[in-house]
């Protein structure tokens, strides 16, 4: 990866930034600062029906109130605005005869895909693939992928390689509400951002080959350098999330807690540091 790559804080408006979210912060701006890579504030707010304004401005307060800055001045770029660009990649793949429109719930697909163990493990069977439905309200979009295996680097888990129609199989780009997904925008604006380092946790590991591929197909032979940092679990199998309500990082401001022992507790908690000892966001950079 090049010095003065461009990388991304993109949390979704969701919900209120937790301790998860902090964690990340520190490792997108610690790697930034490693690597010398610019950070840009992307709000990720493709969820019409999920997405609150009010999370949105809790978000930036809190990232400010813990030390972090985009390096771009013209404020954060938000999905809700970049309609035009993701409809754009969509009619270039269009073009090229790899959308189709797909009625299948997720419930649909579920219980066609009842032997899988996992979610994760439940590829889209490419029931509609060749109905040649018409493109209408109601109806999602899908991207067919070639079933080929992708191979990259991750820089902190190494060599891998991933079959994403295996995995996945066609990729949702638009749902049936009329939302971009996020594996579509989120592979879009890295490509038209130019991200040069994409910086995420352990969960969205998986998501890496089929965004590979997906920017391929849209034109980008190269993808970004990825990173995929630990998680904060609070069970074996279940990580921090604002949906099941995990303590915010509002909620610890309340309490009286400084930005150094958030980050902190982030780090001790995700097994990245030995203690609970605060930590500057300034100094972020030698702990991970």
């Amino acid at each position: 990866m090049e010095r003065g790559a461009q990388t991304r804080f993109a949390p979704a408006p969701t919900g209120y930034l937790h301790l998860g979210h902090a964690l990340n912060a520190m490792f997108v701006w610690g790697l930034a600062a490693r690597f010398g890579a610019r950070v840009v504030l992307r709000i990720e707010d493709h969820d019409r029906q999920r997405c609150r304004p009010e999370y949105e401005a809790a978000i930036l307060e809190d990232l400010e109130w813990l030390g972090f800055r985009a390096d771009a001045a013209d404020g954060p770029l938000r999905q809700s605005e970049r309609t035009a660009i993701y409809e754009d990649a969509l009619a270039r793949l269009r073009g090229a005869g790899l959308v189709y429109a797909c009625e299948c719930s997720r419930a649909a697909i579920a219980a066609r895909t009842a032997g899988a163990a996992t979610e994760g493990e439940r590829p889209y069977p490419g029931t509609c693939a060749n109905k040649r439905l018409a493109e209408r309200p109601g109806r999602g979009l899908r991207v067919r992928l070639p079933p080929i295996p992708v191979r990259f680097v991750d820089l902190r888990h190494g060599p891998e390689e991933q079959h994403p129609w295996e995995q996945c199989g066609d990729v949702l780009a638009k749902d049936r509400d009329g939302n971009w997904t996020y594996q579509f925008a989120a592979t879009v604006d890295d490509l038209v951002q130019r991200m040069g380092l994409v910086v995420r946790g352990d969960d969205l590991r998986a998501s890496t080959g089929r965004q590979i591929l997906l920017a391929r197909l849209l034109g980008r032979p190269d993808p970004p350098a990825f990173y995929h940092h630990p998680l904060i679990m609070k069970s074996p199998s279940q990580k921090l999330s604002k949906a099941g309500g995990d303590t915010g990082i509002r909620e610890l401001r309340r309490q009286g807690w400084t930005p150094a022992r958030v980050l902190g507790e982030a780090a001790w908690r995700a097994g990245v540091a030995p203690s609970r000892e605060g930590i500057d966001p300034a100094l972020v950079s030698s702990i991970i």
